[in-house]
């Protein structure tokens, strides 16, 4: 008979891999994301995002496809652009909270997660009443750039 595994080692099981749908950044506080094909990922910072130069924790926001299609639900809406969550990739195919404590890379960078990226007021702005409560449990992850690159559209997300 086999041994069960331990939590951790179910935790550290991570054998998918995600992929890059969609990348924006954002040249100013409160402005509307810049679409792009690809983004350079610098040492604390993504280049023309607005987040540069500050602590590292925060200087990369992702979200999950599958849950802009739950917050969609939860609004009772048939589509919400990802720009509209304020977030700068997309991805798809990858439990990002399965990347806690962990380092991944996405195309030739590698980050690590820092924590949830909960959603702000901004929600009720450009949702609507309860917007800020679909985004809750659903706005995806923070995180740190251990190794500087290049991350593009259809790139793949992968635990390291």
């Amino acid at each position: 008979m086999s041994e069960k595994p331990s939590l951790k080692q179910l935790m550290n099981n991570l054998p998918q891999q995600g992929r890059v749908e969609w990348i924006g950044i954002r040249a100013e506080k409160r402005k509307v994301l810049t679409v792009v094909d690809q983004i350079v990922v610098l040492e604390n910072f993504l280049e023309g995002d607005h987040y540069a130069g500050r602590s590292g924790k925060r200087s990369v926001t992702l979200i999950q496809a599958e849950h802009i299609k739950t917050i969609q639900s939860l609004l009772h809406k048939k589509n919400i652009g990802p720009a509209e969550l304020r977030r700068n990739i997309v991805v798809s195919g990858i439990n990002l909270l399965a990347l806690k404590e962990r380092e991944f890379k996405i195309g030739s960078a590698i980050l690590k997660m820092t924590g949830l990226c909960h959603p702000c007021s901004r929600m009720e702005e450009t949702f609507g009443e309860g917007g800020y409560n679909a985004v809750r449990g659903h706005g995806g992850i923070t995180a740190r750039i251990i190794k500087p690159g290049i991350i593009k559209l259809l790139d793949e997300v992968k635990a390291v």
